[in-house]
Order: C-alpha cells, then structure tokens, then sequence
C-alpha cells in the first residue's frame, strides 16, 4: 500500500537551490556559442566507454560543436560545458519496482570515462537510471571540484562510498539513492566536509556501520532536505541538540529502529513540513511533541505499532495535505475533527482498529482524492476522489454500480475484506480506473468483459476469489498499460487462440489454478519483462519451448531479471537448462 501513495511534498526545493545562475544559463543555453575542443574529446571518451543500445548519444561527434549534443548544457557566455544531463528518461520502476524493457534499452553501462576530469567548469552531473553492473562509484568523481549536483541514484553502482566524495566542497546536492542495497558506506565522516550541502539522499545505502551517521549530519547547516530511507539505521539518539535550522524534509522510513518512541530532538524541527517515520516499530501514544511540527504538509506514520486514539491536537494541523496513520493500532471511532484538516489530500486510516461509521462532516474537505478506509461520505468528495482504500475494514455485501458515483475514481482497493457477488459489468466504465484490487474477497460469478475496457488499468489484483467460466482475449482488448496480473486461486479457463499477442507487457502475472494447458501458452513467448511469473497448478502437459527467453546467441536463457519463477505442479518434460543457463541462476 505505500508504494501507491501520492507524494504530496517532493523535493520541491531543488530547482531553486540550484544556483539560480544556472537556470539561466539553460534557458538560453547553446544558442550562440562553440565548445572548447578539449572539452570536446573528453565527451567522446566518455561516450567511447558508456555501452548505449538505444543511441541517446548518437548526436555526440555528428556535430563539431558539443554544446548542441543532447545532454549538454555549455555556458551561453564561454561555452564551457557545465550540465551533463543524462539520466534515464524513463520511470525505471513504472511505480511498483519492475524494471520495463523499454527502461533497461535506454540505461547507459559499461564504465566512467576518467577524461571527466577534464570538464574543469562542470557543475551538474547526472547518471541516474543507469546500470554500471555493481562496479563502485569512481573515486576521480571526487576531483571534479566545481560539482554543484550530482545524482548516481538507481545508477548499478556497488561496493563502498568513495570518501573522496567529501572533497566535492561546492556540491549542494547528493543524491545516491541505491535500489539495490550493494552500496555502502563504514562512515560518514566524508561527508562533513560538504558545508554547502542542501539536499542529500542516500536512501537504501547500508549504514549498518556508519554509527555516525546523526553526528555528521547535524554538523551540516545548510541541510533542508534528509533523505535516509532504508539505510539499515538501528537506533536513533533519544536526545541531541539540533544544528537544522533549516531543515524542511526528513525521511527515516524502512528503518526498523529498535527505538520504542519517536526521538525528542526531532520535535525541535519546526521548520519541517514533510516527515516519513513509516515501517519502524514506534509504539505508544503519538507522542505531544509532535504538536510543535504545525508547519507539517506531509506526515507518514504508516505501519509502526501506535496503540492509542487519534488525539485531537493533530485536528490543529490545518496545513497538512498528507496524512498516513495506516497500519498501525489506532483506536476508538473517527473524530468530526478531521473537518478541521481542509488541506488533506491524503488520508488513509486503514488496518487500525477504528470503529464507527466515517462521519459526514468529512464530506466536505473538497481537496481530498485520496482516502484511505472512508466509506460513502458524501459532499463534493463523490466528484473529486481519486484513491479509495478500505483494504481490511470488514466489509460485506455486494459491488454495486452506485461506484459510478466515483467519476474520477483511479484506485480501488477492497482486498482482504468479505465481499461476495460478482463484478457489476458497470465497473468497465470507470475509465480512469488504473489499480484494482479485489483479492482475498469471497467475489465469484464470471470476469466481465467489460474489463477489457479498462484503458488506463496498470495493476489489477483478484486473486483467492470464487470466479469461473471463460477468460477470453477480450477480457484484455484494451489493457495496453498493463504491467501486473494477479488471480490465482479462482478455476478461470483462459481461451486464447494460438496466435494471440496480448496488448500488454506485464512485469507480474500469477494465475495460479487457472486452467492453461494442455499445451504451453504460446502468447508467454511476446512478454518480454517479467520478474515474477506463477503458472503452477495449470494442468499444462508440455515441454517447455525454447522460445521462453530474451537473450540472442545460440543457448536460449531465461531472463536474467526473473527473480521468481512457480512452474510447480505440472508435467513440463525436457532440459531445464534452456531456462537456467544465466550466470544469474547459476
């Protein structure tokens, strides 16, 4: 559920705390000026080495002046290069971590040309979405001086944090930010030395061991963004005198502190206005320091263990657009206070053990898209929301079409709760329906066609339901932006005919006790990004085709980014190494 969260607060800061010379210089970059030849042949060394299968560099050498290739910004004034803007330009996640193809054709890998040393003006470095293969972030990086930003977030590095990144005095942006957790760092004392430092954000890189974490970060006075999500931080200091005047955004979610209570020093940031606590173990009451963070925008407690009643100072909070108490063991029933917070946009309540029926003085918060374990209040919110989540509420009854009513529903989430009955055929109207989430419910009756025409459907979940009969192509027509399927458990039969290719590329797909076979689906062979398949209990009868993979040369494999494969349960016979022959199975 919190991979589906809108972000209300980003880094909303960094536009303007890039210099705003810089702007500038990229408004009117390039027009009229030439680049210097030596800056020139230190591009092309740099390309020599970057592995670039869809061509983004294409234009670097085809023109004498490097200031018109893409990704370059020189100085409108002396032509020195000083932005090399090169980042993926794809989402590399698509919002739920899977990777597409069309991602992984437009990274960059292979290596970093050292003749980066040779842009002496360059300020602004970005490589993010890439995939360098594990090797370590270079330590020349720490001799490019006048860098002001650099981001190797999502980039494939591994192994330790150069120290040498410390001598990047000028930088006022660090963005790190490892997908992968094999990046790593036994200290920060590097980092002290960046004075300058606005934003940093160094989420996922394992900090087991950099115990001095807090120390280094509070020695530096310009921090307004902190980013340490999933760090692998065990424990936090319960007391501290804080150094972040300036302080607005500070994420330490995923952490798992061993820290029962939230830390006091934390409520002397009074200039935060996002906070992310989520997925660590606080506990008690939501402590009354919290009242001093009145400037907050974005607060999210999800999924700690809270085990009180939702207090009413926090209907004070009047600023706030984000509010995530999901999952945790809040009690009692929902406050009329909540109409205090005319600013929410977001609101889940879910999994807590909240009682009562959702007031109806919460139909009029008019900014409200997103709420999670409301009901049917009513109000201007029946035109205006976009999420609704009620996952675990004990609901039961039947789906209805009085969901029309949610013109602009986008998220549905029901899992986990008792409703029973078929899909009204009504649902197929929903045009901007993008997740549907239906499992773990008592649904049965036949899938509507209709659901084929659900255009803007990415995720769709129904699994452990009662549905039967016949799944047809036209169950899919239009489900072109598909990306993950799940309904195992339910005894559907998919007809397909054998030249079937399905609009969409799914990353997911789980049809568990569907019936597929006898013979081996052969629409499989067009989907190209899959990370997790389940097809076991299929009653397929079938060797497994040699086909099934994306690699060229002469042994077929399966895909290297397969992280799970449940081909359990059936009568599949020949070699399995046509399938597991990747130095990644290995």
């Amino acid at each position: 559920m919190a991979g589906s969260m809108r972000v209300v607060v980003t880094s909303v800061f960094l536009a303007l705390l890039i210099e705003t010379s810089t702007f500038e210089y990229v408004c009117a970059a390039n027009r009229n000026v030439s680049c210097h030849e030596v800056e020139r042949q230190a591009l092309l060394k740099l390309k020599q080495d970057l592995i670039d299968p869809s061509g983004r560099l294409a234009s670097w050498g085809n023109n004498l002046n490097c200031c018109n290739w893409s990704g370059v910004i020189c100085d409108n004034l002396t032509g020195n290069v000083i932005q090399l803007r090169l980042r993926n330009p794809l989402d590399p996640y698509n919002g739920f971590y899977i990777p597409s193809e069309a991602y992984a054709k437009m990274w960059f890998s292979g290596k970093i040309n050292p003749s980066l040393l040779d842009l002496k003006h360059l300020r602004y470095l970005d490589l993010r979405g890439s995939n360098f293969g594990g090797i370590q972030i270079p330590e020349f990086l720490g001799s490019v001086h006048t860098l002001r930003y650099l981001n190797l977030s999502a980039a494939g590095f591994g192994g330790l944090v150069p120290p040498q990144l410390g001598n990047l005095t000028n930088l006022h942006v660090l963005d790190l930010h490892d997908f992968s957790s094999l990046v790593y760092a036994e200290n920060l004392q590097w980092l002290s030395h960046l004075v300058k430092l606005k934003i940093l954000d160094l989420s996922s890189v394992d900090l087991s061991k950099a115990s001095d974490w807090f120390q280094v970060t509070n020695t530096l006075p310009s921090l307004v963004e902190i980013h340490l999500s999933g760090c692998q931080l065990h424990r936090l200091p319960l007391q501290a005198d804080v150094n972040f005047s300036s302080l607005s955004i500070l994420d330490l979610s995923s952490n798992s502190f061993s820290n029962p209570l939230i830390p006091g020093w934390i409520f002397k940031l009074n200039s935060l206005v996002s906070l992310d606590l989520s997925h660590n173990n606080f506990q008690g009451q939501l402590p009354h320091g919290l009242r001093n963070l009145s400037s907050l925008r974005y607060l999210n407690l999800y999924w700690n263990n809270f085990n009180s009643s939702i207090p009413s100072w926090l209907y004070g909070f009047t600023s706030l657009e984000f509010l995530n108490l999901g999952s945790n063991y809040f009690h009692g029933s929902i406050s009329n206070g909540f109409q205090n917070l005319t600013s929410l946009t977001t609101l889940d309540l879910s999994d807590n053990e909240l009682t009562g029926a959702v007031p109806n003085s919460m139909g009029s918060l008019c900014n409200l898209s997103e709420i999670l374990q409301a009901s049917s209040s009513p109000g201007c919110l029946l035109n205006r929301l976009e999420s609704l989540y009620l996952d675990s509420c004990e609901i039961f009854g039947h789906l209805t079409d009085r969901l029309l009513l949610f013109k602009n529903l986008a998220d549905l989430s029901l899992s986990r709760n008792s409703i029973s009955g078929s899909i009204p055929v009504s649902l197929g109207l929903l045009a901007s329906l993008r997740t549907l989430d239906l499992s773990q419910n008592r649904v049965n009756g036949t899938l509507p066609e209709s659901i084929g025409q659900l255009w803007k459907m990415e995720k769709l979940w129904l699994s452990h339901n009662m549905l039967e009969g016949v799944v047809s192509e036209v169950h899919f027509a239009n489900l072109t932006r598909l990306r993950l399927f799940q309904a195992s458990g339910n005894p559907l039969v998919l007809e397909a005919s054998p030249e079937w290719v399905p609009p969409f590329q799914l990353g997911v797909m789980a049809l568990s006790s569907w019936h597929l076979g006898p013979k081996f689906p052969s629409w499989l062979r067009s989907q190209r990004d899959f990370v997790y398949l389940d097809i076991s209990v299929t009653g397929i009868i079938d060797t497994i085709p040699n086909c099934f993979n994306h690699f060229d040369g002469p042994l077929p494999c399966l895909s290297s980014k397969v992280n799970t494969l449940d081909l359990s349960n059936n009568l599949f016979s020949g070699p399995i190494s046509n399938l597991l022959c990747s130095k990644y199975w290995m």
